[in-house]
């Protein structure tokens, strides 16, 4: 057994051995395990440096996920969009495939809640169908691995999944989305990287929420998938207690640079069941963006987005800079200057 799967067997899984280390409400925090598992690595945990901190929200189990009642399990339609188990396909000219249902660190702000780490959540069991329905439709040229955690599959496994999705003369990229390098970064092995690396062009979006979870292992982790030539993306979620604040967003954004994370997406809270503690208003995420443009460098700002209910895809979200009228237009500067902009006439 490897370091990174012996510390997946040594992973918090019971609210018990939550209240050995931790002063909770054991009997609130097991009737929410009882509808979403608990699971939270030995490294992720030892983040945590006050009870209720970021850290701590994104991982521990909250009363307030059983108060949630009025938003969806599924509000992006994934189910409708897919057409065979474990592939989700929304957009024209790619898909997702839900290659595992576990995470190292079961996050409470989960986008699929409803079903990762449940039982019976499989990811794609037999990959074959999806890779058959992908070979089929010629206009699918980009591929993203989701679950749960890809970077939970044995190295062999994925490997598997990869040679086959490669054997697709149509397909151009494939893109895997995972968490490990932040809550276990130890299964980022040089193996792994060296093997990622034969199936070039290949693109990896980690998920960094804190400039807590920014740390010598994380940045380890993210250094040997890039030194593999691997791009590294980052899609941050706008949490309510964790990061909606401008300060906080700036040096998340500036450490990820830092290590050689390119933000990508700022994400507005899903409307996902047993999340609604975690929202905060459009507003919010606005004023963080706008403390972000010319505060810091352009490279540091992600792209603010809203997934639309009911599949209807992503959106940008952005401030009002630009006024038109009839003297012209005016456009506002990161510090608040409003300047005429001589335009040019439409032909």
């Amino acid at each position: 057994m490897s370091r990174w799967q012996k510390s997946l067997t040594n992973c918090i899984t019971t609210p018990n051995e939550l209240s050995l280390l931790f002063d909770i409400n054991l009997k609130l925090i097991e009737q929410v395990v009882k509808r979403y598992p608990l699971r939270i690595t030995r490294y992720y945990l030892g983040l945590i440096k006050a009870p209720g901190d970021p850290i701590w929200r994104q991982c521990v189990p909250d009363p307030l996920e059983l108060t949630d009642e009025f938003q969806a399990g599924d509000p992006l339609n994934e189910e409708f969009f897919s057409p065979v188990p474990g592939l989700i396909h929304r957009y024209p000219d790619r898909v997702v495939c839900l290659v595992s249902s576990a995470c190292a660190v079961y996050c409470r702000f989960c986008m699929r809640k409803r079903m990762v780490g449940c039982m019976g959540a499989n990811g794609i069991e037999n990959y074959s169908s999806a890779i058959e329905y992908i070979g089929k439709y010629e206009e699918i040229r980009d591929v993203i691995l989701s679950g749960g955690d890809p970077l939970l599959l044995e190295d062999d496994v994925l490997e598997g999944i990869l040679c086959g999705l490669r054997q697709i003369p149509h397909l151009e990229i494939i893109r895997i989305g995972t968490r490990v390098p932040v809550t276990l970064p130890e299964r980022i092995t040089t193996s792994l990287a060296r093997m990622l690396k034969k199936f070039h062009p290949i693109y990896i979006n980690t998920h960094f929420n804190h400039p807590g979870e920014i740390t010598s292992a994380s940045a380890q982790a993210c250094s040997r998938l890039a030194d593999s030539g691997i791009p590294l993306g980052n899609q941050t979620v706008l949490l309510k207690g964790v990061n909606d604040d401008p300060q906080v967003m700036r040096r998340l954004m500036q450490l990820l640079l830092k290590i050689r994370v390119k933000p990508y997406y700022l994400h507005q809270m899903d409307l996902v069941k047993g999340t609604g503690h975690f929202r905060t208003s459009i507003g919010a995420g606005l004023e963080i963006m706008e403390k972000l443009r010319g505060y810091t460098s352009g490279l540091a700002l992600p792209c603010y987005v809203i997934d639309l209910e009911g599949g209807k895809g992503k959106a940008p979200l952005l401030p009002e800079y630009m006024k038109r009228d009839n003297d012209g237009l005016f456009i506002r500067s990161y510090q608040g200057e409003v300047v005429k902009y001589k335009d040019v006439e439409r032909s």
